[in-house]
């Protein structure tokens, strides 16, 4: 005798609900990977001769229309990425890359970044994002800090790089983000921005363990005195990250 629900002896309504569970299932694991392989592919292999890696499956392309009228496909399949700045350590996959010339501007290691879009970020009324106390005279260093403008900046050889002009306020976050600080290089002089998280202010210095003295006059500029795009930001902080590691050759030495 058949019972309720069933469609022959073998095949039920339950049963076919979970084929068609199964079914969606596998259909939203292939969509979300197809997706994942949208932003940030292709990829390259650096210890395979680089080969190009587009990920499986490649989705169709997509166009968004950005806030700024600027228009972005992805995936972009014929992306170009800027050469390395080293050479694999040895020819297994995950070697170590060996910077071939500055290390700390071979963005490799800890130096390395992000290739971001050369443009200042901006808030939602257009204007820059990070910008000089200068240009924002409505905000000001509270009177229980310690104002760093005048102070000198030491490296972590103990010698001074430079002295603090200004700082950088994200007016977003409303909190500051750069120092400013006037370096003294072989062109002569010329302003830098500091990364707040590798500086350590105290009343008398500014303190820069990552980065000794001399170091300070080639860190990479700005284009604008006022304004700092996404990309030199990331290049501004890989400088300095890079120095943790490449700065003094004993640094990238075996601890014991």
């Amino acid at each position: 005798m058949q019972t309720v629900g069933t469609i022959t002896a073998y095949i039920d309504l339950a049963q076919i609900v979970l084929y068609m569970f199964w079914l969606f299932f596998a259909g939203l694991i292939y969509y979300l990977v197809r997706e994942n392989h949208r932003e940030g592919y292709p990829v390259e292999s650096s210890s395979n001769g680089r080969a190009v890696v587009k990920g499986w499956p490649i989705p169709e392309p997509k166009t968004f229309k950005l806030a700024d009228g600027k228009s972005v496909t992805v995936p972009d399949l014929h992306r170009g990425e800027p050469p390395l700045g080293g050479v694999p350590t040895n020819p297994s996959s995950g070697a170590p890359l060996e910077p071939k010339g500055n290390a700390m501007l071979d963005a490799v290691g800890p130096g390395a970044y992000t290739m971001r879009e050369d443009v200042a970020e901006l808030t939602t009324h257009g204007e820059p994002l990070i910008r000089p106390l200068r240009l924002v005279s409505d905000y000001s260093v509270a009177p229980q800090d310690v104002d760093p403008r005048g102070l000198p900046v030491v490296g972590g050889d103990g010698k001074q790089g430079g002295i603090v002009k200004d700082l950088w306020l994200d007016s977003a976050e409303m909190m500051f983000r750069y120092l400013e600080v006037e370096t003294q290089g072989a062109d002569g002089t010329r302003r830098v921005l500091l990364p707040i998280p590798f500086a350590r202010i105290r009343r008398n210095q500014v303190e820069v363990h990552a980065i000794y003295g001399m170091h300070f006059a080639h860190v990479p500029a700005t284009r604008s005195p006022d304004q700092v795009t996404k990309l030199e930001e990331e290049k501004i902080s890989a400088y300095y990250g890079g120095g943790t590691l490449y700065a003094d050759p004993a640094r990238s030495e075996p601890l014991i």
